[in-house]
């Protein structure tokens, strides 16, 4: 029986800056991109979520909710060094450890008899070597350890063992999957399905029928079924960023006016990322979801993200179509796996 440990870092930027700035604690804080800059928010601490806030939310929009908000600068180099000493408390324990991102990681303790000791110990010792807090899950597979790790959140801890896995998942809100957001959820709401035990009653054939390849995902999720093993290391293919509109995009200028946004996102992902994957890039791309549901996607050969040719993939994607957009997503293509590249979880549908 395997034994996964999810860990989760609470709001770790705007940890950070409030450990190493005790002033700004229990203040509304974010860390972001200026508002003057088109920026948007990386995190913020949980004072801030209490008007809205979000990570990716323009910082604009963030200061129009939150007049009070202190925003600062990304400093990653701080973060990064932060990152490296919390991984290496990881490394105390276990050599299989798969990071997500500078602030989250999988871990692998299935030779471990006690993996809830061990992963109350690294938490412990985050809080006193680093001042920080973490949230950790422990469960016998990813899927089940990652919603775990934020069931209890802040500096929570979550075990759901073997014999509670089938009672856990059949009343888990099928918002609570990792991977399905808000326009796949609303979906499901609209189909009569609110937990997995609902998502249960649809066969394989039918979600895929519904929801093209997530489908058999979601099928196997809905029965707390994750086979995928801890990687230590992972092949990175692309990092992409999309959103899909409450309401269509009616014009290519429309859809220009929002790259700004997308774009400082997207960086936002690629700073978080170890540097060997930045010296990797070999294409950046716009995709594009027009309102009859036809896709396309356009790419150019780069070795730097450039917002110019963002605005003209766009403008050739469009031409395309030339009707209303439902989706619009960009990002980075990767030559093969430099060394230290890191593999992100892969979301069922990046609604967000």
């Amino acid at each position: 029986m395997r034994k996964i440990v999810h860990i989760d870092m609470d709001c770790f930027f705007a940890a950070i800056e409030e450990r190493d700035h005790p002033e700004l604690r229990g203040r509304p804080l974010a860390v972001g991109g200026a508002p003057e800059r088109r920026g948007v928010l990386a995190t913020c601490n949980y004072p801030a979520r209490r008007y809205g806030l979000h990570s990716a939310m323009p910082s604009r929009t963030a200061l129009a909710r939150c007049p009070q908000l202190i925003l600062r600068p990304v400093d990653l180099p701080r973060y990064r060094a932060v990152s490296q000493a919390i991984f290496r408390i990881f490394a105390d324990y276990t050599d299989r450890i798969e990071p997500v991102s500078l602030d989250e990681a999988y871990l692998d303790l299935s030779h471990e008899p006690r993996a809830v000791r061990v992963a109350r110990a690294i938490r412990e010792r985050i809080r006193a070597e680093q001042g920080l807090t973490a949230s950790a899950g422990v469960a016998p597979n990813k899927f089940l350890a990652k919603v775990a790790s934020d069931w209890n959140k802040p500096d929570g801890l979550c075990v759901i063992l073997p014999e509670q896995v089938d009672e856990f998942v059949r009343a888990l809100p099928v918002g609570r999957i990792p991977g399905v957001g808000p326009v796949t959820e609303a979906r499901l709401l609209a189909m009569g399905i609110k937990t997995c035990g609902d998502l249960r009653r649809l066969s394989r054939e039918e979600l895929q029928q519904r929801f093209g390849r997530a489908g058999s995902r979601l099928h196997e999720l809905a029965r707390g079924i994750d086979e995928r093993p801890v990687r230590v290391s992972r092949r990175r293919k692309s990092l992409s960023v999309e959103h899909t509109f409450a309401s269509d995009l009616g014009s290519l200028d429309d859809c220009l006016a929002l790259l700004p946004q997308l774009t400082e996102a997207l960086l936002e992902r690629l700073d978080r990322q170890p540097p060997a994957l930045r010296r990797a890039i070999r294409a950046q791309f716009v995709k594009i979801r027009f309102n009859d549901f036809h896709q396309t996607t356009v790419q150019c050969p780069t070795t730097e993200p450039d917002r110019a040719r963002f605005r003209a993939l766009c403008s050739r994607g469009w031409q395309r179509g030339r009707r209303p957009v439902r989706l619009l997503g960009l990002g980075l293509h990767f030559a093969e796996a430099p060394p230290g590249a890191r593999q992100l979880e892969i979301p069922l549908e990046a609604d967000a």
